[in-house]
């Protein structure tokens, strides 16, 4: 603690080295009892989890169900939503997230987020990636930076000699890959990605799913998806969530809710839930 005012966010602690035989890693983010509401009116309800480092967890379910809510109540984007509230607990490598002390744009550093559509800056591939730097203080080798992150996101050898050009210049997969970069720029622990491939094609889709299972060797990874053959080859971990009726208030206001979470084998192969196999095989959702 620097100050009686201010709470540092925790630093990530070291990997184990890991064999069959050794426990689950490490828990880098805990979510007890958590409920998400937008004025008022709960988007998910009672949510238990944990995120294991240097895994790949997938959120899965319709639509509506609050995968997405709470992917962004990781990293608290969701304070930057007029009218959202959470209520329980997330903690972030023991330390609550949401104490008033803690400096919401330190978490948003640590724990970044890829979003749905590519959306790159309307800046340089270069400057793309020197923003988070120059934002957060961050003191770095400028010409350093701008090529490792593009290497750990597999996009040095097609874009070193444009650094210059427009990111639009670049394909919808490579703009995705261009905004990974400039997460993993500002030094982050665990990456969040909404729906990342879900507006491009096969090929760049497969060149992003590549991408993930190379970075959870250095970083801890949350993914949304609708496509549950991605889960099945992507995630290490699984969490099924639905919508159903909250019976407790009286009305038919439905919100989502934690139905099933292990290991991705499985929830596809043996799921203790009727509901989890009935959306995995398709017969609902």
């Amino acid at each position: 603690m620097e100050a009686a005012d201010t709470v540092r966010v925790a630093e990530p602690t070291p990997a184990p080295q890991t064999t069959a035989s050794t426990p689950a890693p490490p828990v880098v983010l805990s979510a007890r009892n958590v409920t998400i509401s937008y004025g008022g009116v709960p988007a998910i309800r009672d949510v238990t989890m944990d995120i294991h480092q240097h895994e790949i967890t997938a959120l899965i379910g319709p639509s509506g169900c609050g995968k997405s809510t709470l992917l962004r109540a990781f990293n608290r984007t969701n304070d930057l939503i007029p009218g959202a509230t959470m209520r329980g607990t997330i903690t972030y490598w023991g330390q609550d997230l949401y104490d008033k002390r803690v400096d919401p744009v330190e978490v948003r550093r640590r724990i970044g987020m890829v979003f749905q559509k590519p959306n790159p800056f309307p800046k340089s591939i270069r400057d793309n990636i020197l923003f988070g730097p120059k934002v957060t203080g961050l003191d770095v080798d400028p010409d350093e930076i701008v090529e490792s992150s593009l290497r750990r996101a597999a996009l040095w050898d097609e874009v070193k000699d444009k650094l210059d050009q427009s990111a639009y210049s670049l394909s919808g997969g490579q703009q995705q890959r261009l905004c990974i970069a400039r997460a993993i720029a500002v030094g982050p622990d665990v990456i969040l990605m909404d729906e990342p491939c879900s507006a491009l094609d096969p090929v760049a889709t497969a060149r992003i799913e590549d991408l993930m299972r190379e970075l959870a060797r250095q970083y801890t990874i949350v993914i949304v998806t609708h496509n549950m053959q991605q889960a099945a080859r992507v995630s290490d971990r699984c969490a099924f969530f639905t919508t159903e009726v909250a019976t407790d208030e009286g009305g038919d206001r439905r919100s989502g809710r934690l139905i099933e979470y292990d290991l991705t084998d499985t929830i596809f192969k043996n799921p203790s839930d009727p509901r989890t196999e009935d959306y995995v095989t398709g017969r609902f959702g």
